[in-house]
């Protein structure tokens, strides 16, 4: 019995090695196949992996550029060169630096310029205070009417007034009529619309 177990143990034994054999041949089969591909994957990965971090280093210089050339502006506005670094370096950033610098200023004509900006934000913005500082009704009323427009209720108001001024009271009191109950400012349209529009 126990030699006919050792023969049995010893079949098992040599059935595994050979199981393992076989696999280690198929193994060795795929990796010969599949060799040039897995190579040009492993290559491909890092130079990815490469690329995003040089891109990354790339985009945190530019920032800390932009923010030195912002920083350089705001201690001193007329610095040329830190002007051309911040646009050089953030476009986004140069026209929201542009934007205050012209509403400080009240510059009219910068503020028509940044109407085109690509920050939707900035020309939004510069549209509305373009309006407001030419006292254009047409274009406040266009603005107004403008779907998500950042301060299209404040049009509205500006819009009023400039009714109530040239004593056009019912279409001072039907813009008034366009701001909602919910509106933070509503309470403001209630009161011009009472004490302002007879």
């Amino acid at each position: 019995m126990s030699l006919k177990e050792n023969m049995q143990a010893l079949k098992e034994e040599l059935n595994s090695e050979e199981k393992f054999f076989e696999s280690a041949v198929r193994t060795e089969r795929f990796v010969k196949k599949y060799q040039k591909p897995m190579i040009a994957s492993v290559v491909v990965l890092l130079l990815a992996l490469g690329g995003s971090i040089g891109y990354q280093s790339y985009q945190e210089s530019k920032n800390e550029r932009a923010n030195e050339a912002l920083n350089t502006l705001l201690s001193n506005p007329s610095d040329q060169s830190a002007m051309k670094a911040l646009a050089d370096n953030s476009s986004s950033l140069y026209e929201l630096y542009t934007l205050s610098k012209a509403l400080r200023e009240k510059d009219a004509n910068t503020l028509k310029t940044l109407q085109s900006a690509s920050s939707p934000e900035v020309s939004d913005i510069a549209t509305y205070e373009s309006a407001v500082l030419a006292n254009n009704a047409n274009a406040l009323e266009a603005y107004s009417k403008k779907q998500g427009s950042l301060y299209q209720e404040l049009a509205i108001i500006e819009l009023a007034v400039l009714r109530i001024q040239k004593g056009d009271s019912k279409a001072a009191n039907a813009s008034l009529g366009l701001i909602k109950e919910d509106s933070a400012i509503y309470p403001l349209a209630q009161m011009l619309s009472h004490y302002g529009v007879k």
